[in-house]
């Protein structure tokens, strides 16, 4: 099999800014866009569902239906990655999922802000669920497939860092993307647009070109100059079961599952911080998402030093710590701390960006080590399984961080003091996922894969 080349890196890296643009769309503006604050609904936002803790008395609609969705998510994590590990087209076994659901995955983002009725209506409720569960089951055979290729493409540990890199550069700069929709909605609305059909145009413009970024991949990298695409034989609950059966899988993925839970909080609670607790408006959210990126970017370069000399688990117990201050400082921010509110936001986006990169690189490494460890011991090649195990359980993660989200953020609406619970909460989360990684062996794994070369 050949080595894969720089080049070669960065076309496969190009999906990723594209599932990452449409990810981040929903991940960062459908709260946002279905549950507004006071602030969108005095300039002209419209409700499309009910509001408020509605089902049980504590639970949101839409906290309930993104929740669902993650879970339906999860469930199908397992299915694509046992039919990617199995198999058998011409192609490969992961390229031919990445070509037929690129196109249904950015119609489908769409669509998910789409609810047809101007009015808060069942009718909305019952697309959004429809909707957001066929967008959770179109990145599913996206992303899993995708992500399995990582442990497949590098051959060695270089490889992996050099790839894991690649495809978090291109993610921060989709998410990015994404994060820039106030300015351009902004835009549409200074020209005399109506808000909703601003933030619609945002978002068709946003999904188009992820789409095409999401095709490149599939253009540009023939799988099987570089994989071994022999297919597995194992089916999908067998297959799920060896693969939970790895401890230091298990303690990988427990200590994701709280990381993904805290960022999910803080990510969609970013636009909330920023007008109820800091007081700025609503455009400040995207300098702050963007600064995040940007400041993330500059650390490219050291969390790849640091890795090789630290090693992955130590260097992110750091950046727990550092989420740790940095979501701990957002939950008490505000006019009452004495700092300037600009000051404050510097702070967050200065101290969040370092862990953001460690993040971005080293758990996609990490699960390709893993995986390739239980290929040395076992002889059979299932990263598809491992990835998309990993992705089932911290979808989980995710799912209840939805709805814990939705429900506090109304105590205490006219105040922002739900806001404030979310953050403290997503800290004090870090400070657990941090010890909790304690317990990853990274040594045997590592020394169990170099005793095979």
């Amino acid at each position: 099999m050949k080595s894969i080349t720089k080049g070669k890196m960065w076309c496969y890296a190009i999906g990723q800014l594209g599932w990452s643009m449409l990810s981040a769309l929903i991940g960062s503006w459908l709260v946002y866009f279905y549950q507004p604050d006071a602030n969108a609904v005095k300039e002209g936002m419209p409700l499309f569902i009910p509001q408020g803790r509605v089902i049980l008395g504590f639970l949101t609609i839409i906290g309930c239906i993104t929740a669902l969705g993650r879970i339906f998510d999860a469930v199908t994590d397992p299915l694509i990655g046992s039919w990617s590990d199995r198999c058998r087209s011409k192609l490969g076994r992961r390229i031919p999922f990445l070509k037929y659901s690129a196109i249904p995955f950015g119609l489908v983002t769409v669509l998910v802000f789409c609810a047809p009725m101007r009015t808060v209506s069942a009718l909305n409720t019952v697309w959004l669920f429809v909707f957001v569960a066929l967008y959770y089951f179109a990145i599913t055979c996206y992303c899993t497939p995708y992500t399995s290729l990582i442990a497949e493409l590098a051959h060695t540990q270089e490889e992996k860092l050099q790839i894991s890199t690649c495809i978090s550069l291109t993610f921060i700069v989709g998410t990015a993307v994404a994060y820039v929709a106030p300015v351009v909605w902004g835009a549409f609305i200074g020209m005399g647009m109506e808000r909703i059909f601003a933030m619609r145009l945002t978002f068709i413009s946003i999904a188009v070109i992820g789409t095409i970024c999401l095709l490149v991949p599939v253009f540009t990298i023939n799988e099987k100059d570089y994989c071994d695409i022999k297919p597995s034989d194992s089916k999908m609950m067998k297959s799920l079961l060896k693969t939970f059966k790895n401890n230091d899988f298990r303690v990988f993925v427990v200590q994701d599952v709280i990381y993904f839970f805290a960022l999910t909080m803080f990510q969609t609670g970013l636009p909330f911080f920023v007008t109820m607790l800091l007081k700025l408006d609503e455009s400040y959210a995207t300098p702050m998402f963007v600064g995040l990126t940007a400041v993330s970017l500059l650390f490219y370069p050291l969390v790849n030093l640091l890795a090789k000399k630290m090693g992955k688990r130590n260097l992110l117990f750091v950046a727990f710590i550092f989420f740790f201050v940095t979501f701990g400082l957002t939950g008490i921010s505000g006019p009452a701390l004495g700092i300037p509110q600009m000051v404050q936001a510097v702070l967050i986006v200065v101290l969040g960006g370092f862990p953001m990169a460690i993040f971005g690189i080293l758990p996609q490494a990490m699960v390709a080590d893993i995986a390739q460890c239980e290929t040395v011991e076992t002889g059979e090649n299932r990263s598809g399984m491992f990835y998309a195990a990993r992705t089932f359980a911290f979808k989980f993660g995710q799912s209840i961080a939805m709805l814990a989200f939705t429900s506090l953020a109304t105590i205490g609406i006219e105040t922002g003091r739900g806001y404030r619970v979310i953050a403290i909460v997503a800290s004090l989360c870090c400070a657990l996922g941090g010890f909790l990684l304690l317990l990853y062996n990274e040594k045997k794994i590592l020394s169990k894969i170099d005793g095979s070369n």
